[in-house]
């Protein structure tokens, strides 16, 4: 049964979020990792094929810290980093924060088919967006908080989102985080390698009990994995050491999205995320345990190399903040983006790229960037969708991705005496074109001690990247 919850006014709803009620959770045990759905090799290549395939998404982090931008009080919170953790940086508690932030988040009308649409026209094909960030407010209708949008606006966003983006032809993935600085039985001092708003403080109602929270915890994935149709992507966020796994009851999770979702794929954020060596996140692929998740996710960071058998998705912002502020000037060209893109999948990455929108659901324009991606991907897409990994080192002109009978140069700097020098060891070459050739016009090649040398035109086909196609036998 639903909430009958009537909300009568704006200021009703922001009383309905400031006086929270907590319902008690019904203590229903989830079987353990031992009891969900065996797998082989097999079975979960064929889970996996659309994500590997889809090499491209969307990240949308969204909340009530989208509508203060940044901003507290009047004043700037900084003009770097992440301000969907603006709480925690100014270090007020969940009333004071609900009291700034609630009356300037109004999301207006038909916001998720913009986010769904402009997805699509990028190129992407999944979009995963934050059903609740760390201070607890959430976006779908839960049974178990009024802390959430239907009882401030009487709506259901995640509801209204999830139609937009599967009206749009693209796989949903939901954010989800463990942390949250609004229950008032999250335990902070035990979860003390995480961050949390009163951290060095006393808990303002006494002492806390995890397991209430906890259980909490799960009655809402069982509701976000039970109430919106096919969930494609469980995005957990995040452990450190010592507030991992069993902390969360983490195999029970992961036992219970399974069994409710049985296709979907889980990154491995329940558990420990490893220390990142300073600009190389490839321990992120090294220490990847499959029980753990079905991915791993580097962050901001592109490993210097991908490693065979393990499935990892870089998530990166398109300034240096996931949620919106209005005081973060420094935004990627689309020049980086497409070589981010073509850098990771070249790889054998994901590439999960984030948009943060404005309190009324609105994009940034400078976030409508991604539409010069999807200028690029337009032309040049099927080098990106349903490709794996370069068979050889990157090239020091650009990358390289492949499929079966075709392998893919990707010119990042495009060679001035006309002629392209590809690796290509003993491939058995049938012939070469350009991708942005509708026509396929062969160029003429010569083959030298391994390197397959390509007469490329004098201007390349596009000023970011270009794509040659070689096609060859098995």
């Amino acid at each position: 049964m639903r909430k009958t919850t009537s909300v009568l006014s704006t200021s009703l709803g922001i009383a309905l979020c400031l006086i929270q009620i907590h319902s008690a959770c019904a203590k229903e045990r989830i079987p353990d990792m031992n009891d969900a759905r065996s797998e082989t090799r097999e079975q979960r290549d064929a889970r996996m094929r659309w994500w590997r395939d889809a090499r491209f998404g969307m990240f949308v982090h969204w909340g009530l810290y989208s509508g203060l931008a940044g901003t507290w009080k009047g004043k700037p919170v900084g003009s770097r980093g992440g301000m969907e953790w603006i709480q925690q940086r100014v270090r007020a508690d969940t009333w004071e924060y609900a009291h700034e932030a609630v009356p300037l988040f109004h999301p207006r009308e038909g916001f998720a088919n913009e986010w769904a649409k402009l997805a699509r026209e990028a190129g992407c094909r999944y979009v995963v967006f934050t059903t609740k960030h760390h201070d607890g407010f959430c976006l779908f209708n839960s049974q178990h908080t009024t802390y959430d949008a239907y009882d401030l606006i009487g709506r259901d966003l995640c509801g209204e989102i999830v139609d937009a983006v599967h009206n749009e032809g693209l796989k949903v993935g939901f954010y989800h985080s463990v942390i949250d600085w609004h229950h008032p039985q999250y335990d902070y001092l035990k979860a003390n390698q995480l961050p949390h708003p009163l951290k060095g403080r006393p808990s303002p109602n006494g002492p806390r009990n995890h397991d209430i929270y906890v259980e909490y915890l799960h009655a809402q994935a069982r509701e976000l994995f039970s109430n919106y149709g096919a969930v494609d992507i469980i995005w957990w966020d995040y452990s450190k050491k010592g507030n991992e796994g069993p902390f969360w009851r983490a195999d029970e999770l992961m036992a219970m999205a399974r069994r409710l979702q049985p296709a979907i794929i889980s990154n491995n954020r329940l558990y420990h995320i490893p220390h990142i060596e300073k600009d190389d996140s490839v321990d992120r692929l090294r220490t990847w345990k499959p029980e753990q998740g079905d991915f791993t996710t580097p962050e901001q960071t592109i490993p210097s190399t991908g490693i065979p058998g393990v499935d990892w998705e870089v998530c990166m912002t398109m300034n240096t903040t996931w949620g919106y502020s209005e005081h973060d000037p420094a935004w990627k060209s689309p020049e980086t983006l497409i070589h981010n893109l073509v850098d990771i999948v070249s790889k054998g990455g994901n590439y999960l790229l984030n948009i943060g929108p404005k309190g009324d659901g609105s994009v940034p324009q400078e976030s409508i960037a991604s539409r010069a991606i999807g200028r690029w991907m337009a032309t040049n897409g099927e080098a990106i969708h349903g490709t794996t990994a370069s068979p050889f080192e990157r090239p020091t002109w650009g990358r390289c991705t492949k499929k079966p009978g075709k392998l893919y140069a990707h010119v990042f700097e495009w060679p001035d005496n006309g002629a392209l020098h590809v690796p290509t060891g003993e491939l058995s070459v049938r012939r070469v074109s350009l991708l942005a050739d509708p026509n396929r016009t062969l160029l003429k090649t010569e083959k030298k001690s391994g390197t397959l040398i390509v007469q490329v035109p004098r201007k390349p086909p596009d000023d970011i990247v270009s794509v040659i196609v070689i096609e060859h036998q098995e």
